[in-house]
């Protein structure tokens, strides 16, 4: 089990502030691996042919992988998990992982709100491949009290 860690002081928190940073690389064997520990076979997540035939641009990672990740780098500064009260995202666009270069999602999380009477954040995700947001109105509370 892992030892808790002591909550990022939430009275020094200002809206705005950046409170974590990360990029995360996938590859077609991530895939086959997510598949392999969530049970999702799903064709689309590691077979172009079968991709091509609905119509998508390619391999898509799933969607519960990249929310999963997401909110990793929120739950790392937060300190423990426990500490995650509620955490949401809408899906906007696929992760496409192409079959030599994969792909790199990036993610920064941005105070977005503070609720001083439960000393909980909102934590605003930016979830992109490239240019593209790919998880929108990503947040995740945190309670900090």
């Amino acid at each position: 089990m892992a030892a808790e860690t002591a909550a990022p002081d939430f009275a020094a928190l200002a809206v705005g502030d950046v409170v974590a940073e990360r990029g995360f690389p996938l590859s077609r064997d991530s895939l086959v691996r997510y598949a392999g520990a969530s049970g999702d076979f799903n064709p689309i997540h590691y077979r172009d042919d079968v991709a091509a035939s609905v119509g998508l641009p390619g391999v898509l990672a799933h969607g519960m992988l990249t929310m999963g990740f997401a909110v990793q780098p929120v739950v790392d500064w937060a300190g423990d998990p426990g500490r995650v009260v509620d955490y949401q995202v809408r899906f906007t666009r696929p992760v496409v992982v192409d079959p030599v270069d994969g792909a790199l999602v990036t993610v920064s999380a941005k105070v977005g709100q503070l609720d001083e009477a439960q000393a909980v954040a909102r934590i605003d995700l930016t979830v992109k491949l490239g240019d593209d947001t790919v998880l929108g109105k990503a947040q995740v509370r945190v309670a900090l009290g």
